[in-house]
């Protein structure tokens, strides 16, 4: 496990808990005895529909449970399915429990799942999460390049009874359990009552997880979540939630500081102090399945030689910058994908990735030096000022080149210049799966078909041989994805820097924070101290 303090695996959060004592919802204890958690979060973007959140994840994993789970030792566990099984690796079986029901009490369905997948997939509903279903077949007819889609139904989908359906997917896909699981929230269920009126239902959804919404968005305003007695599966150790909206993450952390909350996200610009902010015990650093690189620009000519790719990562002292920007919480890459992914290859990056600067200074000569001025370009106003300016220094220092790094007005100029390939220089590159397993990385970077538009440098057949055999051959272990990295390894299109960690702070009254293998705190199993 990676992490400077206590670890286990995770991603993203913008959280910050703080225990009270107030009434139970569905719960027959006495006041005294309720086990509430108020969280302050960012407030959302004003739809909870799973289909279009993507920034309230320990709420949506509150309020919903995923057909599958991974847990903080990365393996996946079966929730609301009983089985998805698949001989082919191209059609699979989803077999739901039984008993199972939506917090309005009507029972979850087969066709539940199959109506809410393609109300998501649909184009003209404008789901943000809809490409999580990209790979079943039918979604392109949900989606036509031009005009509008003549029918609402994905092909791919059957249903076999209540409880049992049918996937077929676009091609053999090992990973597809895995991509079931609590982060990918378009593959939530909702109740049919949610069809009626999809923008009522996203103020207020109805889940089928361990809590239940009692109250409805409104912007600025609390939302409470209270224990579900009806819950088929693993019962939360809490009673009650309370969503606190924040502003920023600072100010939630400043909180936490001032005793006022027990459970904070560290904000970036409170990494190096918050050693001495909190004590030891009361620090969580969780390994994410995010990984940030430096970004090639291989339209560039003094780029080509695999050589100066090398040298400059060889030159980048990433232990050093690690301790003076992430006060040692990130880690090092060594390999391609984050080292938290199942059956990561890590060290397959080799010397490429370690420190030499004597090193990487003669592997550039024998290249033949570079011409000009290295322009290292990232998007301005993210933060990222502090970690470009020390990865130009050390290129300066040790490669004798004039590197500069120059930010962007913000995310919008940096996005269309490097769509449009017209960065001059290395540029911010980073993705963070919502699903741990190196395919997601993998093809979001490094396809034929990337998510990440330019982000992977030079695209490679071989390694969309190797990727497609990956998807035929590889289990929920990771290992066959090892062969694609080597190739990567051979190539070196872009430089690895940072295995991402998520940082948290707690107060004395709670007793152990639990991460999932996505990396949100699990909120509903966050254990309390008995005071």
């Amino acid at each position: 496990m990676n992490g400077l303090w206590k670890a286990a695996i995770a991603t993203t959060a913008l959280i910050a808990v703080a225990l009270t004592g107030c009434a139970s919802g569905g719960s027959d204890d006495t006041a005294d005895d309720v086990r509430e958690l108020v969280v302050g979060a960012a407030d959302p973007v004003p739809d909870l529909t799973p289909g279009r959140q993507s920034n309230v994840y320990g709420l949506m994993m509150s309020v919903f449970s995923p057909l599958t789970f991974i847990d903080v030792e990365g393996e996946l566990e079966y929730v609301a399915a009983e089985s998805v099984e698949s001989d082919d690796k191209v059609t699979w079986t989803i077999t739901l429990r039984p008993d199972w029901t939506f917090h309005d009490g009507t029972p979850v369905t087969a066709q539940d799942y199959v109506d809410s997948w393609n109300a998501v997939a649909l184009g003209t509903n404008a789901f943000a999460n809809s490409g999580q279903l990209a790979s079943i077949v039918g979604y392109t007819d949900l989606n036509p390049a031009e005009g509008e889609p003549t029918t609402d139904e994905m092909s791919g989908l059957q249903v076999v009874d209540d409880h049992v359906f049918t996937v077929t997917l676009t091609h053999a896909d090992s990973q597809f359990p895995v991509q079931l699981s609590q982060a990918q929230t378009a593959f939530y269920p909702m109740p049919q009552s949610a069809f009626d009126d999809l923008a009522a239902y996203g103020k207020k959804p109805i889940g089928n997880g361990p809590l239940a919404l009692t109250t409805e968005w409104v912007e600025g305003e609390p939302l409470v979540a209270e224990r579900f007695d009806d819950y088929k599966g693993t019962e939360s150790t809490v009673d009650k939630i309370t969503w606190v909206p924040y502003s920023d993450r600072l100010t939630a952390y400043t909180d936490a500081l001032a005793g006022n909350l027990d459970l904070s996200a560290v904000p970036a610009t409170r990494a190096l102090q918050v050693s001495s902010d909190f004590d030891e015990e009361n620090i969580y650093s969780f390994s994410a399945p995010g990984m940030n690189f430096l970004g090639i620009p291989y339209w560039d000519d003094r780029f080509s030689d695999i050589r100066v790719r090398q040298a400059i990562s060889m030159a980048i002292d990433r232990d050093a910058i690690n301790e003076a920007i992430y006060g040692g919480l990130n880690k090092p890459a060594t390999a391609w994908t984050p080292a938290v992914m199942p059956g990561n290859p890590d060290g397959v990056c080799g010397k490429y990735c370690e420190y030499d600067p004597d090193a990487a200074a003669a592997l550039l000569q024998e290249a033949g030096g570079f011409d000009g001025e290295l322009t290292i370009h990232f998007p301005g106003g993210a933060g990222h000022e502090d970690l470009f300016n020390a990865i130009a220094n050390s290129l300066r220092q040790n490669l004798g080149i004039e590197a500069v790094a120059r930010p962007s007005v913000g995310w919008a100029e940096f996005g269309e210049a490097r769509n449009t390939q017209t960065l001059d220089g290395p540029f911010f590159s980073r993705w963070g799966a919502l699903y741990p397993s190196q395919q997601s990385t993998l093809r979001a970077m490094f396809s034929s078909a990337p998510v990440c538009k330019n982000c992977g440098g030079a695209l490679s057949p071989d390694v969309d041989a190797a990727l497609t055999q990956a998807d035929l051959t590889g289990g929920e272990d990771g290992t066959a994805y090892g062969q694609v990295q080597k190739i990567l390894a051979q190539n070196f299109p872009i430089v690895p820097l940072f295995d991402e960690s998520y940082n948290y702070v707690t107060s004395d009254r709670i007793e152990k924070l639990t991460a999932s293998g996505v990396g949100e705190p699990i909120l509903t199993e966050i254990v309390l101290t008995d005071d």
